[in-house]
């Protein structure tokens, strides 16, 4: 399952987007699973339409959507590196997510006091960031000095060595490790140190109500920021998250539709989430169930149904398969074999976005 990280300073918003979202979640899907592991880990289904219009095709007895756990990870202060406020718990929280989505205020409003006295996203940004890098820093040195002594008799400590000397120089520098240039073998031997500032970010512009269509100058500076950090920005607003829930689903549009926006944001988040850490969605509908699938772009066929089980993945011997729009212009699944448009695809195919598939395999 994704797990996405949800970081911000105290006061940007963080927790109350965090409660808006699972509750929007739940709200929106009353038939789809939904549950709060603790109370900061929300599972939340991803909204897919394209899910219920497969189930009604396939009749189906029930309709399961992939998930996404979003973890409010604790406020952090500065210094938390060095275990200031719950630094240390923070941190290690964000050891464990795919994806972090970092939380910028970008509102102006007195009744909440910014902790440095006024909105500044730049700077705001800049104090999270900066932890993080400080922390693999840290880590980075206290490696050094272990590889190191290995190094004088080994080659692949040597090359640890250069690997980790490079990112060192970078991260005293006070770059991220996204920023960092490094080849698939270099990522590969440095990806057991879950290194912080290498988690791909999303930046979440928190906006008033009246901002949430257009943005505003803070959010512009969020984009110069994420601009040069590799990742996505998305305007969201809590205050817009809170009023959702307390909104009959019917009518959710519409409000929206007022605000001069299609969606909310939940689905925001999640479709910029797909997108930075390269997902697909393909699915699997008969009469026993609909469900959707996550995997990552590139993937074989074997390879997604192994995301389903591993011996569906060893025991592999061919997928039947259609694009969805095919099998939903056709009406089921028989009149698109009938126009020919389910294909037996092998071991080489590369499951694309939407595929509907049926997968054969031996025990």
């Amino acid at each position: 399952m994704l797990r996405a990280g949800i970081v911000g300073l105290p006061n940007v918003g963080k927790s109350t987007l965090f409660n808006a979202l699972v509750a929007n979640a739940k709200a929106e899907a009353a038939n789809f699973p939904f549950c709060t592991i603790e109370p900061n880990v929300g599972v939340v289904s991803v909204p897919d339409e394209r899910l219920n219009t497969l189930s009604d095709i396939s009749s189906s007895k029930q309709t399961i959507p992939a998930r996404v756990e979003f973890v409010d990870i604790a406020g952090l202060v500065k210094g938390a590196s060095q275990g200031e406020g719950l630094g240390n718990q923070f941190l290690s929280h964000i050891r464990e997510v795919d994806a972090i989505v970092h939380v910028v205020r970008c509102f102006e409003n007195d009744d909440i006091v910014h902790v440095a006295g006024g909105i500044g996203p730049e700077r705001d940004v800049e104090v999270i960031n900066l932890e993080l890098v400080l922390a693999d820093l840290g880590q980075v040195e206290r490696r050094i000095e272990r590889v190191r002594k290995q190094a004088r008799a080994n080659k692949d400590a040597q090359a640890e060595l250069a690997i980790l000397e490079k990112l060192a120089a970078a991260l005293n520098e006070g770059k991220s490790v996204r920023q960092v240039e490094l080849t698939e073998e270099e990522a590969e031997v440095i990806k057991p140190l879950g290194m912080l500032s290498a988690k791909p970010i999303i930046y979440a512009a928190n906006v008033s109500e009246d901002d949430l269509a257009t943005g505003n100058e803070f959010v512009e500076q969020v984009r110069q920021i994420a601009a040069k950090d590799n990742a996505q920005v998305v305007i969201v607003s809590a205050q817009v998250e809170s009023e959702l829930v307390e909104i009959p689903e019917e009518e959710r549009g519409d409000f929206l539709e007022s605000l001069g926006v299609e969606e909310g944001g939940l689905k925001s988040l999640i479709r910029a989430t797909y997108e930075l850490l390269g997902l697909r969605t393909y699915f699997t509908s008969g009469e026993k169930e609909t469900r959707a699938w996550t995997i990552k772009a590139g993937m074989s066929a074997p390879q997604a149904a192994g995301v389903i089980h591993s011996d569906f993945e060893r025991g592999f011997i061919r997928a039947e398969t259609v694009a969805y729009n095919d099998l939903v212009s056709t009406g089921s699944m028989s009149a698109a074999k009938e126009k020919g448009l389910v294909r037996s695809e092998g071991k080489d195919y590369v499951v694309k976005e939407g595929d509907v598939m049926l997968f054969r395999f031996n025990v």
